[in-house]
């Protein structure tokens, strides 16, 4: 059974840092392009981050450039989102997911193959 879980979420004040992890397993993932997503209340869902399988190419969402760091660990089947300088507006549920064309990830409505359930992270003013 396929499985991604995030952790790692939590509170923390404006301007903090928080680093997310998401555990894989289940298959391989190898091929696979692992991307970050998150939803506010009463909002859709969006893109944030990316990482494509091989060289590790990285796409972030305009909000987020400069501030959120997407890595992968792929002897462990691990991916991490490294979120600094956070804002109240980053609210939001996080989740990960996974793909093999990066496409499907960064459209509008992003359609994956894999989603994990999602971890809460609330900024504070």
């Amino acid at each position: 059974q396929v499985q991604l879980v995030e952790s790692g979420g939590g509170l923390v004040q404006a301007g903090g840092s928080l680093r997310l992890s998401c555990a894989a397993s289940g298959r391989t993932f190898n091929g696979y392009t692992m991307g970050w997503f998150r939803q506010a209340p009463g909002k859709e869902r969006e893109f944030v981050a990316a990482i494509r399988w091989g060289v590790g190419s990285t796409h972030y969402a305009d909000s987020v450039k400069g501030r959120f760091t997407i890595s992968r660990d792929n002897a462990v089947n691990m991916v991490y989102l490294q979120m600094n300088s956070l804002k109240p507006d980053d609210t939001a549920v996080y989740s990960c997911a996974a793909d093999l064309v990066l496409g499907r990830l960064t459209t509008a409505t992003p359609r994956a193959e894999f989603w994990g359930q999602g971890t809460q992270v609330t900024v504070s003013s």
